[in-house]
C-alpha cells in the first residue's frame, strides 16, 4: 500500500469531541468541501437581508464590564436595535432621505422579509466575557439570547449568521489556557454554522473552512461569504482562509455569479490606521506596523477577489459613521455600531442592488434611513 493510499486523519472539532463525550455518535466529519456542487448559471436573484456590526456584549456576571455604561454598550440599546431589526418588513424603501431622493430601485415598495441577518465581528466587548474561568461567558450568553432567531420582543426573528471581530478573538487566556476565549468564540461559529453527516446546525452553511472557520451560502443565485476580521488573518493563532476562499469562489461563483463578503476590517481610516512613532499612536499617517491589517493583507485578498462579480463589501469595527464608499474599485459598506443603533437593508435581484443605512431610534422599533446606495447589476 502506497502514502497515497492511506486516508488523511480525520479532523474532529472540539464541539464533535464534546457530544461524543456525551454519548452521542460521533461519524467522521468529512471536509465540508466534500460536498460542494457549482450552483448553475441563470438562477434567480431575489434577496433581502440585514447586515448589522459591533454589538460588543457588554454584560459581566455582576454588571457591565468597564466603561461600557458610559459608551451605550448596554442590553437596553440592543433590545432597542433588535426591535427595530424586527420590524424592518413594516417598512417601505426609502424614496427621500433628508430631502434628496433616494435613488433606490425599489423606492416605495414594500421591503421583503430578510432572508437573514449577517453580523460583521464584535460579537461581544471582551473575547466572550470571560474573566479567569474557562466557565464564564457571559457577554457571549447575552448575544446568544439577543442575537439567535426566535421569538418575542427580546430576540431577533431572522436567521442570524455570526462573524467574529477583534473583540472577539484578541483577548488572551490565563495560562495555560491562553486560546480558551477565542477557541470558545470560534465553537460558537462552528455549532451554529457548520453541518456534518450528524448535526445540523441552525444556521447552515453550504461551505465551511474548518481550518480558518470561513463559511458561505448561496441565496438562489447570489454567493455569500463570512470571512470574520478578513480572509488573510493568521493573527493570534488564525489560519489564512484565502486559500479556502479562492477554492470557494472558483465553485460558487466561476460562471459570473454575484459575490457579497463580510468581514470586520474595512479601508476606513481608522481600520487601516499604522503606528506613528512621532505622536507614539495609531493614526492615519503613521508610517510603521498597522494596528489592524496591512496593504499586502489587502491585495493579497484583492488578489483571490479579482475576476469574480463582486457587488459589495460590508465590514465594521469603526463604530461611529455610517459609511457607504469605494476601493480598488470595489462598492463598500458599513452601519454605525448596532449598539449605536445601527445596520444596513440589502435587496439584490438579477438586475439591481438596493442598499440602506439606517439607525434603530426609538423603543418600539422606529427607525430612520440616513444613507442610500444602488446600483444595477450585470448577472449571468
Amino acid at each position: 500500500m502506497s502514502a497515497r493510499d492511506i486516508a488523511p486523519p480525520v479532523r474532529l472539532s472540539r464541539r464533535e469531541l464534546i457530544l461524543g463525550g456525551l454519548g452521542l455518535a460521533v461519524l467522521p466529519a468529512l471536509p465540508r468541501e466534500a460536498f460542494a456542487v457549482a450552483p448553475a448559471s441563470g438562477r434567480m436573484i431575489d434577496a433581502t437581508f440585514i447586515f448589522t456590526n459591533d454589538v460588543h456584549a457588554c454584560r459581566m456576571a455582576s454588571g457591565l464590564s468597564p466603561n461600557c455604561l458610559q459608551e451605550g454598550k448596554t442590553d437596553q440599546n440592543l433590545l432597542r436595535h433588535i426591535a427595530a431589526l424586527n420590524r424592518v418588513p413594516n417598512n417601505r424603501w426609502p424614496q427621500d432621505i433628508d430631502g434628496a431622493a433616494s435613488g433606490l430601485a425599489g423606492a416605495g415598495r414594500k421591503i421583503s422579509r430578510p432572508l437573514g441577518v449577517v453580523v460583521g465581528g464584535d460579537l461581544t466587548d471582551d473575547g466572550g466575557g470571560q474573566m479567569t474561568q474557562p466557565r464564564e461567558g457571559t457577554q457571549l450568553l447575552q448575544f446568544s439570547h439577543r442575537y439567535q432567531q426566535g421569538s418575542g420582543p427580546d430576540r431577533v426573528h431572522f436567521p442570524v449568521y455570526a462573524g467574529l471581530g477583534n473583540h472577539d478573538l484578541d483577548q488572551d487566556g490565563p495560562p495555560p489556557q491562553t486560546d480558551w476565549y477565542r477557541q470558545e468564540l470560534r465553537d460558537y461559529i462552528e455549532i451554529n454554522h457548520r453541518p456534518s453527516v450528524f448535526f445540523k446546525p441552525p444556521v447552515p452553511a453550504e461551505n465551511y473552512d474548518s481550518a480558518s472557520d470561513d463559511y458561505s451560502w448561496n441565496w438562489g443565485g447570489l454567493h455569500l461569504v463570512q470571512t470574520h476580521r478578513f480572509a488573510g488573518d493568521t493573527a493570534k493563532g488564525a489560519v489564512s482562509g484565502l486559500p479556502w476562499l479562492k477554492r470557494d469562489l472558483a465553485t460558487y461563483a466561476g460562471n459570473g455569479e454575484p459575490v457579497i463578503l463580510f468581514q470586520h476590517y474595512g479601508w476606513d481610516p481608522f481600520s487601516t490606521e499604522k503606528w506613528d512613532p512621532a505622536k507614539k499612536q495609531f493614526d492615519d499617517d503613521g508610517s510603521g506596523a498597522p494596528h489592524w491589517w496591512s496593504e499586502d493583507d489587502r491585495q493579497a485578498l484583492l488578489a483571490v477577489l479579482s475576476g469574480h462579480n463582486v457587488v459589495g463589501i460590508f465590514h465594521g469595527h469603526q463604530h461611529e459613521t455610517a459609511m457607504i464608499y469605494q476601493r480598488d474599485g470595489l462598492d463598500i459598506f458599513k452601519p454605525k455600531a448596532a449598539y449605536m443603533g445601527g445596520f444596513a437593508i440589502v435587496h439584490v435581484t438579477n438586475d439591481y442592488m438596493d442598499v440602506a443605512l439606517a439607525e434603530a431610534v426609538g423603543d418600539r422599533g422606529e427607525m430612520i434611513f440616513t444613507n442610500a446606495f444602488s446600483k444595477k447589476l450585470d448577472t449571468p
